[in-house]
Formats: C-alpha cells, sequence, structure tokens
C-alpha cells in the first residue's frame, strides 16, 4: 500500500524518478471509506433493521409479564453480544500487536474498541428504558449495571489514551497493554449475574430450557442478524479509517525525520556561496 500524503502526493520518487528524492504527484486521497463490499453490506444492514422493526414491532406480541417492554430484548441482547464480540476483537489484536508488531493489529484493536464503545452506550441506554416499567427505577447499582459501566469506562479510557500526543509505537503498546483487560472485564460482566445477587434476569437463550419461543424468538434472531450486519458495517470503516489515520502518521514523521536531515546535512550549493569560484 502506497503511503499518501494529505496532499494528495506519494513518497519515494522524484519527478525524474529517482527513489526517495522527494514528492511526485500520485493517487488523490480517498475521499470514503467505502467500496462496493461495504455499499452493499450497508444495505443488507438497513434491510435487516427494517425486517427487525416489522417483527419487533408488528408481529412479535407483548410479553405476558413485561408487556410491550419485551420488545426492547430484540436490540439489547443483541447490542450486548456484540458488545462482548468488539472486545474480544480489541483484545486479540491488542495481544498479536505485542507479539508481532504488525500496524494492522493496531488499527483493528483501535476500531474494535470503537465500536465497542458505541454498542455499549446502546446496551446502557436500552436496558435503563426496560428497567423502568421493570424494576421502577432506570438506574440501580445491581452487579450487572455497575460491571458493564465499569467495562464502558475502561473503553472510554483505553480510547483517550490513543488520543495522547505520545510517539506512535509507544502510545499503540500503552493501549495494548489496557486491551488485554477488556475480555476480562467481559467476563466479569456475563457471570455477575450468577456470582452476585443481581435484579437482572438470567441468560435468556444460553441455557437447556429457553425461556422464549415463537414469534418473539424469530424476532430476536432477526435481532441478531441485523444488528450484526450494523457491526460488520461500522467495523470495516472504522478498520479503514484507523489505517488510513496510521499511514498520514507515517507520513507526518518521513516528513519531520527529513526536514531535520536538511537541516543538519544541507544540500550542495545551499550554504550560501558558489564552490566553483575560486579566487586567483
Amino acid at each position: 500500500m502506497t503511503a499518501i500524503t494529505p496532499a494528495g502526493t506519494s513518497r519515494g520518487t522524484s519527478p525524474t524518478g529517482a527513489p526517495g528524492s522527494g514528492p511526485v504527484t500520485g493517487p488523490a486521497v480517498p475521499a470514503h471509506t467505502g467500496s462496493r463490499g461495504t455499499r452493499l453490506l450497508g444495505w443488507a444492514a438497513l434491510a435487516g433493521l427494517a425486517l427487525l422493526l416489522l417483527y419487533g414491532l408488528v408481529i412479535s406480541p407483548a410479553d405476558v409479564e413485561m408487556g410491550d417492554a419485551v420488545r426492547l430484548m430484540y436490540v439489547h441482547v443483541p447490542s450486548a453480544t456484540y458488545l462482548y464480540v468488539g472486545c474480544f476483537i480489541t483484545t486479540v489484536a491488542s495481544a498479536l500487536w505485542l507479539w508481532k508488531r504488525t500496524p494492522g493489529w493496531d488499527a483493528l484493536a483501535e476500531a474494535g474498541a470503537e465500536v465497542a464503545l458505541v454498542f455499549s452506550f446502546v446496551v446502557l441506554l436500552t436496558g435503563s428504558l426496560w428497567g423502568r416499567p421493570t424494576w421502577g427505577t432506570y438506574w440501580t447499582w445491581d452487579a450487572r449495571l455497575t460491571s458493564t459501566a465499569v467495562l464502558t469506562a475502561l473503553l472510554a479510557g483505553y480510547l483517550a489514551l490513543r488520543r495522547l500526543d505520545l510517539d506512535p509505537d509507544a502510545r499503540s503498546t500503552r493501549s495494548a497493554v489496557l486491551g488485554l483487560l477488556l475480555v476480562p472485564n467481559v467476563v466479569v460482566v456475563n457471570r455477575s449475574v450468577s456470582w452476585w445477587r443481581s435484579l437482572h434476569q438470567d441468560a435468556t437463550l444460553a441455557r437447556i430450557d429457553p425461556t422464549i419461543e415463537g414469534d418473539m424468538l424469530v424476532a430476536l434472531m432477526v435481532g441478531f442478524l441485523a444488528i450484526g450486519l450494523v457491526f460488520a458495517w461500522l467495523m470495516m470503516h472504522r478498520f479503514r479509517v484507523a489505517w488510513l489515520e496510521q499511514q498520514a502518521d507515517r507520513v507526518d514523521l518521513d516528513a519531520a525525520l527529513a526536514a531535520r536531515r536538511a537541516e543538519v546535512f544541507p544540500p550542495a550549493g545551499a550554504a550560501g556561496h558558489d564552490d566553483s569560484e575560486v579566487p586567483a
């Protein structure tokens, strides 16, 4: 992949074609991160969301106990699942970055954390809306809610660390170390209803006798499909943005190093006198 400067020039060749002697006009920086594949995926995600609205609001019946509040589950449960997936991606990519030092793993870790943070807000919002008619309050310091809030804070801290003005390698390394903590926190969130007394209900699907069936089960499966397509679409775009940001950082660093070398070792003939004139 050719590194592209913000002005739309590529490094490594001069107007005469000599390697490393200056910038030339190259392919323009992409105006967006889209492609034919992401556009198709985006349309599929929109179709999935439309189908989810149909099943969640029209076809699926209200619950006997929770009433229409059960419809929030079709978004809440899949969003929580893909929150876990995003954290898992970040932890694995962080470990691979620390091992191989490959820029792509670092970009994938950043993308996973940012998308996971978006889904964590969706989880907290839908959970609060569900809790008001069920528990009588939008928020309580329940084990599941508290551990999810801690995970959200950890994701926010990870992304804040990535915005510090540090050497890129040092910043990536520190972020990767923090990223390793995400999966252990996901385990705490997932098992919190079993380890501590909690108002939150137990697992709905991950059991021998699921407590959901019929049109409600179909609506939940449609929710997993639609939210999964949205997750994949966001991940692809955010990874490409992270990759382009890395290339821009490298171009800026190379330009700064080249400027510093020019100050220390000026090119011949730039010292303010003509060496070809020899006094008689």
